[in-house]
């Protein structure tokens, strides 16, 4: 029997794993644009979380996000990777500019 072996990754230090939140079909008027022609969104969220930045004194200083975060990055942070067909993005904490608040329902 076949079992699927299921990847996991823990980023170093300070990087995090992210994954992209899909936006929704845009239509301007009559006109539907293509998945080739749309921006990426710049909208993610937290999958796994490095241990900290280690500072010149040696001490780990953890970072400010955590795993199940909304966030937004910059339109060229990261660097794309795949795990198990599905993409993803790992950056440095410092390539997030923010982190989105939980509305109510969410």
């Amino acid at each position: 029997m076949a079992q699927k072996i299921q990847t996991t990754l823990r980023p170093l230090h300070d990087r995090v794993l992210i994954k992209r939140l899909a936006e929704g079909d845009e239509k301007h008027g009559s006109i539907i644009i293509p998945d080739t022609a749309k921006e990426k969104p710049q909208e993610g969220k937290v999958v796994a979380v490095g241990t900290g930045r280690v500072t010149e004194e040696g001490k780990n200083q953890p970072l400010a996000v955590k795993q199940g975060d909304r966030i937004l990055f910059g339109k060229y942070s990261g660097s794309e990777i795949k795990l198990d067909g599905e993409e993803f993005l790992i950056m440095k904490e410092e390539d997030i500019l923010g982190v989105l608040a939980h509305s109510g329902g969410k």
